[in-house]
């Protein structure tokens, strides 16, 4: 029996391991847009999530919806992107209206608010605010028409900086790249360390997303001292 064990476990050693040398490679170009989808949202993670509310440019509704295709892209100046894929060739409400009024703000989405930042992902008309589906409040900005979250333990008023579309190979226009500039900051006092200038992310709370409905939470963190 021990010897039956031992060769059982050896098989299993020896499968994984021939398990983690193979690699498959899939071209880009041989995989649909739902596929490579899956691809990118399965591996690179795990991915920030922007709560982003607009101007509806139909009615002036307060719009809000979340992205995880979005991060930081520069320091000086204070730039985010916020990638925003199309509907059918449609536009969604967030980009339309962020090139309408030129002007939006992006909320860390943290655990405490991230259940009622899910409702406002349902497609609703553009007249409508998905806000309502939610116990969130809106409260005005500082330098900006756009009002935020009131919820949010930070929010970013931004002005849009650029506008970047996107098409794929049959020259549809798939994806809109909204980059905008941070104009004003607003940090809770729990997560905000006046003194120092710093962040207490362990206070944020932020919350990530995986792949599919799958989400994150801050975990272990460890310490890697960069080379000077």
């Amino acid at each position: 029996m021990l010897c039956f064990r031992i060769f059982f476990r050896y098989n299993q050693v020896i499968r994984k391991r021939k398990a983690a040398e193979i690699m498959h490679i899939l071209r880009a170009d041989e995989l649909n847009a739902k596929d490579t989808y899956k691809l990118l949202s399965g591996t690179v993670v795990p991915r920030p999530i922007a709560f982003v509310t607009t101007r509806s440019s139909i009615n002036g509704a307060v719009n809000a919806a979340p992205f995880s295709f979005y991060n930081v892209v520069s320091a000086d100046p204070p730039l985010l992107a916020i990638s925003v894929s199309r509907a059918d060739g449609r536009q969604k409400d967030t980009a339309r209206n962020a090139l309408a009024h030129r002007e939006f703000v992006v909320h860390v989405s943290d655990e405490s608010i991230i259940e009622d930042i899910n409702k406002t992902a349902a497609r609703l008309d553009p007249d409508v605010s998905e806000l309502g589906m939610t116990d969130l409040s809106v409260t005005d900005s500082a330098c900006i028409s756009v009002p935020g979250i009131k919820e949010a333990k930070v929010r970013f008023e931004c002005i849009l900086e650029r506008h970047l579309p996107f098409q794929n190979d049959s020259g549809e226009t798939t994806t809109d790249l909204i980059i905008g500039r941070v104009v004003c900051f607003h940090l809770n006092d729990q997560v905000y360390d006046a003194d120092k200038g710093y962040i207490r992310t362990d206070e944020l709370q932020p919350a990530a997303r995986l792949a599919g409905n799958e989400y994150a939470r801050l975990g272990n963190t460890y310490t890697l001292v960069r080379p000077t």
